[in-house]
């Protein structure tokens, strides 16, 4: 089998975003981790956070998302083979679900940590 030409670099580009759009079109959880990103970016501004925080924050931002696309990867090549509910079909499903669970969870924690007791004290100034 004859391999194909590279692309060049606007087109591999053009691919990854379009693939950005379809999970975001596409997933309701990647619609929520967007949301949470919007948040947390807009809180993170209001709150002055150091580069080093900002690099903790996109760090984990970054890796949700990474999930969250390598998760619609193994829910899309599992259906584009079976259609029938099998159960290592299903434990892969499941599996790829629960990396985003783990990633989302310690992004939720280092949010807080981060952002907590920042909030805490700006609000306190605010309403003391």
């Amino acid at each position: 089998m004859a391999r194909q030409p590279k692309e060049n670099l606007y087109s591999s580009f053009r691919h990854a975003f379009e693939g950005l759009y379809y999970v975001i079109k596409e997933e309701r959880n990647a619609r929520i981790h967007l949301l949470a990103t919007i948040l947390v970016v807009a809180l993170g501004l209001w709150l002055h956070l150091s580069t080093i925080e900002w690099a903790l924050i996109i760090t984990a931002i970054a890796l949700v998302f990474a999930g969250e696309l390598l998760n619609t990867v193994t829910e899309l090549t599992i259906d584009l083979i079976t259609l029938e509910r099998l159960p290592l079909a299903k434990h892969a499903k499941d599996v790829a679900a629960g990396a985003v669970l783990v990633a989302s969870l310690a992004a939720a924690l280092l949010g807080f940590l981060i952002l907590g007791p920042r909030l805490w004290a700006k609000l306190c100034t605010l309403w003391g």
